[in-house]
């Protein structure tokens, strides 16, 4: 079993590793929306969308070998993982070959009816759409690549190549503007890098693990227990990520390419704070598989615990990018952006206040239940798309935001309540971790900051409260929430 240390420090080096390519796109955004214009700019969101999206549309595979492989670890039995891994690797090829058959036939659909894509943009936007088409087969084979790596905790060699991947997804599109690259010159840059990141995971994967260096071994009898944990993992990943994008591909039908901008803009904010759980979930999911059923309480304290420190360190990040929103859009993208995105960068923030969940969602992976959120991200699609229709068809995009907010809310309460039945998660197991102590003190800076939004005070004054109120949430979380274990692994103490 990975000790506390280690996970504690690869789960830091995850945060590095996203949250540098946060601060490029946090610099690289403004000139290219302003270079690229409004609708271009649009084109280009979806364009990292659909590699996104169809990066996970692997049928669950990537994460069953990451599962397998931990296993594998556990057991000392790194000579079966060639078998595994190669047969693994060839199927994602096989996959990423259907990716961009299904791609090509839905690019003149996606382009002419599905998107409201001004017709002087529909030509150029088609070739985009077929080159992204091509690249699929690289883009889902590297991601069986990346989890191998994952399932021997080198999260420090997985940032190496990440670091400077994650970076160019906004820095070609930068450099190729000023270039002069048209937007299929551009997507083309941003395959280049995907290419050379996939490249960089086979050679990861060899170093690593000696026995890959033998040669190609390929078995079919392990493509159906592959198939058949990633069977409901298939509905995981392919719903999953819908429910994330499908309100900016409403958007874009329901009102303009424009307002997808408009709605993006704030989103990225929103969805880089996803760089903390991330981060740490990352790090769990190989960590429940190696543990499995046969260690419940200490599956119970690792689940407890890293849901504390979630919402000891989203909450006070969340609250200020609520309190301070208007500011933050009006500084980085100017006031038209902060007039219309304001309210839904709120909106979306508080459902990032939910995200601890996704710990639960690594639980349930980690023993072997896949199929349970695979179900219920199928009934939350089907009371989903109804709902964001209809709320962006009334409120725009703060109406979108809403629907995702809610879909949110509803998603935390089911992952929840699963993962306590299946590993028997007591409310007493919350309460002698401090979850619930964190809670309550979370609400209280939230009532400080209620008051202070209120109140209608300066900016600089808002700042100089808000900062009070954070230390000293900080203060009484270290002291009175984190016990001696928490601080040992907070502080890279050796954990016995």
């Amino acid at each position: 079993m990975p000790a506390g240390r280690l996970l504690a420090r690869n789960a830091t080096i995850n945060l590095i590793g996203q949250g540098i390519p946060l601060l490029v796109a946090f610099f690289s955004i403004p000139p290219l929306m302003r270079g690229l214009g409004i609708d271009r700019f649009g084109v280009l969101t979806l364009t990292w969308m659909v590699i996104g999206y169809f990066s996970l549309f692997d049928l669950g595979l990537s994460r069953a070998t990451t599962k397998f492989v931990a296993e594998m670890l556990g057991k000392g039995e790194t000579e079966a993982l060639p078998p595994l891994v190669w047969t693994s690797f060839v199927v994602h090829l096989v996959l990423g070959l259907g990716a961009c058959l299904v791609l090509s036939l839905l690019t003149p659909f996606l382009v002419e009816t599905a998107l409201k894509i001004p017709a002087t943009m529909r030509y150029e936007a088609k070739g985009i759409f077929f080159i992204l088409s091509g690249a699929l087969p690289v883009v889902l084979a590297s991601t069986v690549l990346r989890g191998v790596v994952e399932a021997g905790q080198r999260f420090d060699l997985i940032n190496m190549v990440q670091i400077p991947a994650g970076a160019a997804m906004f820095l070609l599109p930068l450099a190729g503007m000023y270039l002069g690259f048209g937007l299929a010159g551009i997507v083309s840059l941003l395959i280049a890098a995907r290419l050379g990141t996939a490249i960089a995971f086979a050679l990861l994967c060899r170093n690593i693990f000696p026995s890959l260096r033998n040669g190609f071994s390929f078995d079919a009898r392990l493509i159906r227990p592959l198939f058949s944990f990633g069977s409901w993992l298939t509905i995981s990943n392919v719903v999953g990520p819908l429910l994330l994008y499908l309100d900016r591909f409403m958007i874009g039908s329901i009102i303009s390419v424009a307002a997808v901008t408009y709605y993006t803009a704030p989103y990225e904010i929103i969805i880089r704070l996803m760089v903390f759980p991330t981060s740490l979930v990352m790090v769990l999911f190989p960590a429940f598989s190696s543990l499995g059923t046969t260690s419940r309480d200490t599956v119970i304290r690792l689940y407890t615990r890293s849901m504390k420190y979630l919402v000891l360190l989203m909450g006070p990040l969340v609250l200020t990018m609520i309190l301070f929103a208007e500011t933050l859009l009006r500084l980085w993208l100017g006031v038209e952006f902060a007039q219309k995105s304001t309210l839904v960068l709120q909106i979306l923030a508080f459902g990032m206040l939910l995200t601890p969940a996704q710990i639960s969602v690594s639980l349930i992976h980690g023993l072997g239940r896949p199929d349970i959120t695979a179900k219920f991200y199928l009934v939350e699609l089907v009371l989903y798309v109804p709902i964001v229709w209809f709320l962006a068809a009334r409120m725009g995009i703060a109406g979108a935001a809403l629907a995702w907010t809610m879909r949110a809310a509803l998603d935390t309460v089911l992952v929840i309540y699963a993962s306590g039945r299946i590993c028997s998660i007591r409310f007493r197991d919350f309460a002698d971790q401090g979850v619930f102590r964190g809670i309550l003190v979370l609400a209280a800076l939230a009532c400080v900051f209620w008051a202070t939004w209120i109140s209608a005070l300066a900016v600089v004054t808002q700042a100089i409260v808000a900062t009070i109120g954070i230390l000293a949430f900080c203060f009484v979380s270290w002291n009175y929430i984190l016990d001696t274990r928490d601080r040992e692994i907070l502080s890279f103490g050796r954990i016995k």
